[in-house]
C-alpha cells in the first residue's frame, strides 16, 4: 500500500510541468449556429391533452419513448400556465388558440346559471344554443356561439377562404373551442359514434370510423398492458367504499361507456383524425391548414382514478404511443407541418392519497360550500326565501354563484353581504369576491405565477356571464363533497396543480431548446400565426409571440 502511494504521487509529480507549459492547447472547433426552418408550415397540428398538468407531464417525462419523446426534442415550456381561476374543460380550451384569456373568451366555465332564463333548466352549457328548443344543459344543441373571440382557424380562413380548419375530440367543447366560428370539420363523440353540429351529415371519413369503432366495442378486448415502470404506483388506495390504484381498463363486449372512459378513446381520435388528413386534404397547398386534436382520455383517468395509481401510468404510455402513431401518419403523407401541445388545465389526485403522501390539508368539499348549503344557511340569517326557486344557484366546481332572479335590490345587498361574511368565516375558502370588486380589476400581463388570487379570479370573470359572488377553495381542497364510482378526483381551483400545464412546439429541422420561465397558453395564438406570417393589429391577443428557434434565428420575426 506504501509503495504503490509513492507510485501514485511521484507519476503525478512527473506530469504536473506538462500543466504548467506557456503555449494553451487550441480551443475546439465551435459549432455552427443551429440553423432554423425559413419556411412557413402548411399545416398546424394543435394537441390539447384534457387534465394534463405540468406536474404529470414532468412526472413521466422521462418514460415517453414515442410521440411525446419525439415533441421533447422540440421547443419545451415546462411552466405554462392557464392565468386563470376557472381551470376547466371548456375555459382551457378557449384561451389555446384564441389567445385570450377566457375574459374576452366569455368561456367563464363549463356551465354558468342564468337565472333569469325562459326555461325551467337554468344552467346554460359552454358550447349550447340555448336558444334552441330542443337544447338543455345535459342533451345540447351544440354551438360556437358563446366563444366571443376569433380562433387561429378563424382568422386563417378570414384572410384566406382555402384554409382548412378542423377539430376532432371525444368532447365537443373541446372541438368548439380549439376550431372556433368557421370549422370546415368537427367531430366529436355523443352516443355510440362521432358525430358533428346538427344538420351536418357525416363524412365518409367518420362513417368509417364509427364502423370501426363499433366493431373495437362490440368484440371487446383484455386489459391493457401495464409498462414495468409502472410498480411505484401500482397498488389500491381506499376512497371510502371503494378502491382506486389498480385497475387495468379490461373492455366488456359492447360496453361502449368503458371504451369511450378508457385509453383506447384517444386511439380513436387518433384513427378520426388520419382518416381526415386524407379527405379534407389538410396540409397539401401553400394555403396554412389547422388541425386540432383534444385527447380527452387523461381527463376521464384523472377523475375515476385520481393521477397517482397505475391507471394514470397506463394512460400516459398510451398517449405517448398514440400521438407517436399521428405524428407517423403525417410523416408518411410527407407533410410540412408543425405541432403544438399544451392542455386545457391540470387536476387534483384524490385527497384520500394525498393524505397518504403527505398532504395533510387535503380535504373534499364540505358540504356547507354547496349551492344547497349556503341558500339554506343564507336564508336562515337573511329571513329572504324567493318565492320560486332556490336562492342561490352555483357554487362547488367553478366558484361562481348566482342569485336568484325574483330577488329586489334590497334583497340582493342583503344576501350577497351574508354570503360573502359566511364564506370568508369559512376555514375552507381562500377568498369570496363580488362581482362589483371584480369589475374594477385589470387583468395583469406580468408573470402568471406572480398574480394575486383576486388577479387569477378576473382572468376568467365576464361581468355578463360570470356570478355575483365568487368563491375560492384553499390549497387541496378537492371539489365534489364525496367520491363515487367514476368520480374521485377533479380540478377548477386556482391553485398551480390546476394552472400550470407544459407547451410544446416541434418541427422537423427544429433544434432543442427548453425554456423554464414562466409562459402563458394565451401565448400559443400569437406564436403559431408568426410562423405562417400572420399579423393581426394590436390587442387582438392577450399573449405574446414565444420565439421558439434556438439561436440567433427569431420565430417572431
Amino acid at each position: 500500500m506504501a509503495f504503490s502511494s509513492l507510485a501514485v504521487v511521484l507519476a503525478l509529480g512527473a506530469a504536473a510541468p506538462a500543466f504548467a507549459q506557456d503555449t494553451a492547447p487550441a480551443a475546439p472547433a465551435q459549432a455552427p449556429a443551429p440553423a432554423a426552418p425559413t419556411t412557413p408550415p402548411r399545416l398546424i397540428v394543435a394537441i390539447s391533452v384534457d387534465q394534463y398538468s405540468a406536474d404529470l407531464f414532468q412526472q413521466y417525462r422521462e418514460r415517453y419513448t414515442k410521440g411525446l419523446a419525439r415533441l421533447l426534442q422540440g421547443t419545451v415550456f415546462p411552466s405554462g400556465f392557464q392565468s386563470h381561476a376557472a381551470t376547466e374543460t371548456c375555459p382551457g380550451h378557449s384561451t389555446l388558440l384564441t389567445g385570450v384569456h377566457p375574459n374576452r373568451t366569455g368561456i367563464i366555465a363549463n356551465n354558468w346559471f342564468v337565472p333569469g332564463i325562459g326555461r325551467d333548466d337554468k344552467q346554460v352549457y359552454c358550447s349550447e344554443d340555448e336558444t334552441n328548443p330542443k337544447s338543455t344543459s345535459e342533451d345540447s344543441v351544440i354551438s360556437p356561439d358563446h366563444l366571443k373571440a376569433p380562433t387561429l382557424g378563424d382568422l386563417l380562413k378570414k384572410k384566406n377562404p382555402a384554409t382548412l380548419n378542423v377539430a376532432v375530440s371525444a368532447k365537443d367543447r373541446a372541438v368548439v373551442m380549439m376550431s372556433g366560428h368557421t370549422a370546415d370539420a368537427a367531430y366529436w363523440l355523443k352516443g355510440k359514434g362521432f358525430t358533428s353540429f346538427e344538420g351536418r351529415k357525416l363524412s365518409p371519413a367518420a362513417l368509417a370510423e364509427n364502423k370501426a369503432l363499433a366493431a373495437k366495442v362490440a368484440a371487446g378486448a383484455a386489459e391493457l398492458p401495464v409498462p414495468g415502470w409502472c410498480g411505484d404506483v401500482d397498488r389500491p388506495t381506499d376512497v371510502g367504499g371503494f378502491t382506486i390504484g389498480t385497475y387495468r381498463f379490461p373492455l366488456k363486449a359492447g360496453d361502449m361507456k368503458g371504451f369511450s372512459n378508457s385509453p383506447r378513446m384517444d386511439e380513436a381520435t387518433t384513427d378520426l383524425a388520419i382518416r381526415l388528413l386524407d379527405e379534407m386534404p389538410l396540409g397539401k397547398d401553400d394555403v396554412p391548414d389547422v388541425l386540432s386534436v383534444s385527447y380527452s382520455a387523461t381527463d376521464k383517468v384523472g377523475h375515476a382514478y385520481g393521477n397517482e395509481g397505475v391507471e394514470m401510468c397506463i394512460q400516459m404510455n398510451v398517449l405517448d404511443q398514440t400521438i407517436g402513431t399521428l405524428l407517423g401518419a403525417l410523416d408518411a403523407r410527407g407533410l410540412d407541418y408543425v405541432v403544438m401541445l399544451s392542455a386545457d388545465h391540470g387536476g387534483a389526485d384524490a385527497p384520500e392519497r394525498m393524505k397518504l403522501q403527505g398532504v395533510p390539508d387535503a380535504a373534499r368539499l364540505d358540504p356547507s360550500l354547496t349551492d344547497e348549503g349556503l341558500s339554506a344557511s343564507v336564508s336562515k340569517v337573511t329571513r329572504i326565501t324567493p318565492k320560486s326557486g332556490p336562492l342561490l344557484y352555483g357554487a362547488g366546481g367553478s366558484g361562481d354563484i348566482w342569485l336568484n332572479a325574483g330577488l329586489t335590490p334590497a334583497q340582493r345587498r342583503k344576501v350577497i353581504a351574508e354570503l360573502v361574511r359566511q364564506l370568508k368565516a369559512n376555514p375552507q375558502i381562500s377568498g369570496a369576491y363580488t362581482a362589483e370588486e371584480l369589475k374594477k380589476v385589470k387583468v395583469p400581463s406580468g408573470h402568471p405565477q406572480d398574480w394575486s388570487e383576486i388577479e387569477i379570479v378576473a382572468a376568467s370573470f365576464d361581468p355578463t356571464r360570470s356570478g355575483d359572488v365568487l368563491m375560492m377553495t384553499k390549497r387541496a381542497v378537492v371539489p365534489g363533497t364525496k367520491a363515487v364510482p367514476g368520480y374521485t378526483a377533479t380540478h377548477g381551483s386556482p391553485w398551480d396543480y390546476d394552472r400550470r400545464v407544459p407547451m410544446l412546439f416541434w418541427r422537423k429541422g427544429q433544434v432543442r431548446m427548453e425554456q423554464a420561465q414562466p409562459v402563458e397558453t394565451v401565448d400559443i395564438a400569437p406564436t403559431l400565426a408568426a410562423l405562417v406570417g400572420l399579423s393581426e393589429p394590436a390587442g387582438t391577443w392577450d399573449g405574446r409571440c414565444l420565439d421558439i428557434y434556438a439561436g440567433e434565428s427569431d420565430s417572431c420575426s
